[in-house]
């Protein structure tokens, strides 16, 4: 038996128990290993459905140009279409991407336009506004905008939900997968759900992403936007494929556990594979172990592999690029802990309520030595207020001292992870929050750092900060 085109060889991967990294987990853990597809991975299933879709609604004709935006995954599955179909390919991508990504995209005959990583969504050099700029100038030509397209969706209802459906036997009890475009967790979800309503699907986003908090609060928070380095996964907008009523949970992993989960992968299951993939594998371990009392040892968990680690040999797979971002044990730990450990012993987070007076918060700050405040309403983080603010209220307003500070608080400062990088906590700074929350421990507590605090860190000093308001 043969195939007639490299296209017949996408799909049906397989199914592998995760053994050592998954030791403690309290049930059966299995991978869905997306490599194994001709383009390397999950995304050629989509690449090759959007392109078929779009010649049988006549949005693509013979001789014509596919466009899209891409980190470079869906690039090579689209590519891998077109050339079996006959079409040409300029794909845009971002700075962020990994040099082998780009290399993959030129060698299966794409052009490829590399843009800034660091903009809005809506900036004219986005590699979204770029994709769609072209698709307008080029004749003959469609944008398949797998943010939004719906065959995207449909091609893992297609496929994954009843690949996965069949291998387990219908015995899948958890589904984990990260979400970019949320085609994967939204159509595989779709499927499985519609055979067993109770299964549970656990979306797992980087930090600096929007999904996670977007999921547990419904709001699009662009405080939650900030750099991070793990490719492929999480967003700065909110897809149209994402459908989050079919998630029951999300959770958050940073940077340095996703690297060191996908080189454990590596080295201790045989599985040589990218960066989102020890996100999505870290994030499954971890929520597992946070709801062990609700999973008994029977249940079947399983988590999207996405992609091959040889797109990422420069980067997780080098010692040095690793070592340069803190994420090898070895090197020094510059972290938001190590701001924490280097302040020396905490003291009580001020903050104030909604309805305290503007007065109040000013006698506040002058008392403690502080410039901002949390404003914090039945122990949860509701708003921040700082002196500039007031100050300015005041000016326009001699007469606003008795005014609530609800009246002009800002939005609350993003909560952060222990484990953020100081170059992404730098770059959170920088966006005029001013300060962020890092969790104390399991009763709601936070401590918050500020600029002061970065800078003491990255001068050398361990003495404690007055500036800084610490536990709650």
């Amino acid at each position: 038996m043969w195939h007639d085109s490299i296209l017949g060889t996408v799909g049906n991967t397989p199914l592998v128990r995760l053994n050592k990294v998954a030791a403690g987990a309290p049930c059966t853990v299995l991978a869905k290993v997306e490599f194994f597809n001709p383009g390397g991975s999950v995304k050629d299933r989509i690449g090759v459905a959007m392109v078929e879709e779009a010649v049988r609604r006549g949005d693509l004709r013979p001789g014509g140009t596919i466009i899209e935006c891409t980190s470079g995954n869906t690039g090579a599955g689209v590519a891998l279409a077109a050339i079996a179909m006959g079409f040409k390919c300029i794909f845009t991508t971002t700075d962020k991407q990994s040099q082998e990504k780009i290399d993959v995209l030129r060698a299966l005959g794409a052009e490829v336009r590399v843009c800034p990583t660091n903009v809005a969504a809506d900036d004219p050099r986005s590699y979204y506004s770029v994709a769609q700029r072209l698709a307008q100038e080029i004749p003959n030509s469609v944008h398949l905008n797998q943010y939004d397209n719906p065959d995207n969706e449909q091609a893992h209802y297609d496929t994954t939900g009843p690949e996965l459906w069949e291998q387990t036997e219908g015995k899948i009890t958890h589904f984990f997968c990260g979400s970019g475009t949320g085609g994967t967790i939204s159509g595989t979800t779709r499927y499985l759900k519609e055979l067993k309503s109770d299964i549970k699907t656990i979306g797992v986003d980087p930090f600096g992403s929007v999904y996670y908090k977007y999921f547990h609060t419904g709001e699009f928070d662009e405080d939650e936007i900030y750099p991070y380095l793990t490719e492929g996964v999480g967003e700065d907008i909110l897809a149209g494929n994402m459908n989050f009523d079919l998630v029951d949970d999300y959770v958050r992993v940073d940077d340095k556990t996703s690297m060191q989960m996908t080189r454990r992968l590596a080295r201790e299951e045989g599985l040589f594979v990218g960066q989102s993939c020890g996100l999505a594998v870290a994030g499954t371990l971890q929520w597992l172990s946070d709801h062990r009392d609700e999973v008994k040892n029977t249940d079947i968990a399983v988590v999207i592999l996405p992609d091959n680690g040889f797109r990422y040999l420069k980067k997780t797979y080098n010692d040095e690029w690793m070592r340069g971002h803190g994420f090898l044990d070895e090197a020094v730990d510059f972290t938001v802990e190590r701001v924490l450990k280097g302040r020396g012993t905490s003291s009580k987070m001020f903050s104030v309520a909604p309805d305290s007076t503007l007065g109040d918060a000013i006698s506040f700050m002058m008392q403690y030595g502080v410039s901002q405040l949390p404003v914090m309403d039945s122990g949860s983080v509701v708003g921040s207020i700082n002196e500039s603010v007031i100050l300015n209220h005041l000016i326009e307003h001699p007469g606003a001292r008795l005014e609530p500070v609800r009246t002009i608080m800002k939005g609350p400062f993003p909560i952060v992870s222990p484990r953020l990088e100081l170059v992404e906590l730098s770059a959170l700074l920088d966006q005029g929050s001013g300060a962020v929350l890092v969790p104390a421990g399991d009763d709601g507590h936070y401590e918050i750092i500020t600029k002061s605090d970065l800078i003491r860190t990255l001068a050398g000093s361990s003495r404690n900060g007055s500036s800084s308001n610490q536990k709650s």
